[in-house]
């Protein structure tokens, strides 16, 4: 089987060295000639990953699409969820059979908002397609790359393709589950990055974790509403997908959305933060995309109506906190 991993960040990365470690032929795309050279040659990524790293050599980078894609069997998508459309559409000329899409991204389109699974199926024509799938969970590159053990879910309708997929990327190092709850675990994906947005901003402005475990309590709680009016699963919030990403997302150092939120509650401002960042925090977008969808439903939403109106209200994070924290009580339940 032939893998393609499209984007040499830390993630395709990590995927790709997976892969070949899996004695699967894999060819990673990058649109910088330099960084396929770093890879080919000295078998590293320091651009993401400034510790030492070994790759397997049997990682081969390249920047030309064609040669990436044309024969492959199954493509990786790793790249930021604003580029899908953009990527997929010139994706889809080099086409030559078949192939398996796995999806590795957190959000929306930023065009029309549709789920990456919807954007895919939008795209890429059924004579081109076997299967389409998510690769999402608690999982930071920067750990998997060291070999720290880590469980994620395979997201997909065709349990079959999916088992193909979960065989071709599981190892000693990297357990992957599958889950047919599509619907569910795409929402969950990108809605624990607001949450992670808002642990940043709660920890930003000094608060503790008495309020962190609350606030992922709540965050959890939100997601699940959320999903399950969406048609989602129970099952996929209490799993890797749900509760597993959002625990990660919202406390470890790796995360870009938390640390957007930390910074944007130390300065309690979001301006200086959103004037500055030239890294991908989907959390942003996906926090305007699920506060419209949310009113559009009638779901009451009240973190993520906190992150809307910090990112894109201008109001200050210590007052949206203080609103948030003195809500009207109400049942858990």
């Amino acid at each position: 089987m032939i893998f393609s991993v499209i984007g040499a960040g830390s993630w395709g990365t990590s995927l790709a060295e997976i892969l070949a470690e899996n004695n699967f032929d894999v060819t990673l795309y990058a649109r910088s000639e330099q960084v396929c050279d770093e890879i080919n040659n000295n078998h590293s990524n320091n651009k993401y990953f400034p510790f030492e790293i070994d790759l397997d050599k049997k990682v081969k980078a390249t920047s030309n699409l064609n040669q990436a894609v044309s024969q492959a069997d199954a493509i990786v998508l790793s790249v930021p969820s604003a580029q899908y459309r953009n990527v997929l559409t010139e994706i889809v000329k080099y086409l030559q059979h078949k192939v398996i899409i796995v999806s590795t991204a957190k959000g929306f389109d930023p065009e029309t908002s549709e789920r990456l699974s919807e954007v895919i199926k939008e795209i890429v024509p059924k004579e081109k397609i076997k299967a389409s799938m998510s690769l999402i969970g608690p999982s930071h590159a920067e750990e998997v790359i060291q070999k720290l053990f880590t469980c994620v879910s395979v997201v997909g309708s065709d349990e079959k393709q999916l088992k193909i997929i979960q065989q071709a990327f599981s190892n000693n190092y990297f357990r992957v589950y599958t889950n047919t709850d599509e619907v569910g675990a795409e929402y969950a994906a990108a809605l624990k990055n607001v949450i992670a947005i808002a642990s940043g901003i709660m920890t930003g402005l000094g608060y503790g974790v008495n309020t962190r475990a609350a606030l992922i309590t709540r965050g959890l709680a939100e997601m699940t509403r959320f999903g399950m009016a969406m048609g989602g699963k129970m099952e996929t919030y209490l799993g890797l997908s749900g509760l597993g990403d959002l625990m990660v997302t919202c406390t470890s150092k790796f995360s870009r959305n938390f640390q957007a939120g930390l910074k944007i509650g130390h300065d309690d401002s979001a301006q200086d933060f959103l004037i500055h960042n030239n890294k991908t925090v989907e959390g942003v977008k996906t926090a305007r995309v699920m506060h419209d969808k949310a009113l559009q439903a009638h779901i009451e939403m009240p973190i993520t109506d906190a992150v809307y109106a910090v990112l894109f209200l201008d109001e200050k994070p210590s007052n949206v906190a203080k609103t948030l924290i003195n809500r009207a009580l109400k049942p858990e339940f």
